[in-house]
């Protein structure tokens, strides 16, 4: 079963982004216990106006960002989720833009801060959140575990 839907929304496909979206969600499901679970994730790759008109239509919020999630379950829900037919663990819209400009601002690559924002947005879908310190640590250190694992770690 494939656990990654890749959706473009004006802008260019380019094989890359799959390439690194693909190997962090596959990471992310087998540290996670989802494989075999039915559950696939929907990432949609777009530009700066796109994900602010997305902002302001889901969250009421008139800004551009880098990453939105919306998971379709609660955290409670996913321990003892048992599906028969395939179904969204939610959706996640990246703007390619912003991961270009941040990796240049933070000094790593645009694979690393894509990678980032993937598994960022992928414990998002989980539930996980980073309002509270503890469970900033928490998060933080899930998605650390991530990009180590695939030899993306912060530089």
């Amino acid at each position: 079963m494939e656990i990654l839907e890749l959706n473009y929304l004006d802008i260019d496909e380019k094989e890359e982004y799959k390439k690194i979206i693909s190997m962090v969600l596959q990471e992310c499901f087998k540290e996670e216990n989802l494989n075999g679970k039915n559950l696939y994730v929907n990432v949609v790759l777009t530009n700066p106006k796109n994900i602010k008109q997305i902002n302001r239509e889901y969250r009421n919020i008139d800004k551009e960002t880098d990453v939105l999630s919306f998971p379709m379950y609660e955290k409670e829900e996913l321990k003892n989720l048992k599906l028969e037919n395939e179904d969204i663990l939610g959706d996640m819209v990246i703007s390619i833009e912003r991961v270009e400009q941040q990796a240049k601002e933070y000094g790593h690559s645009f694979e690393r801060e894509l990678a980032y924002m993937v598994v960022h947005s992928f414990y998002h879908l989980l539930g996980y959140d980073h309002m509270e310190e503890e469970e900033k640590k928490e998060m933080r250190a899930k998605e650390e575990n991530i990009l180590e694992k695939i030899d993306l770690k912060r530089v």
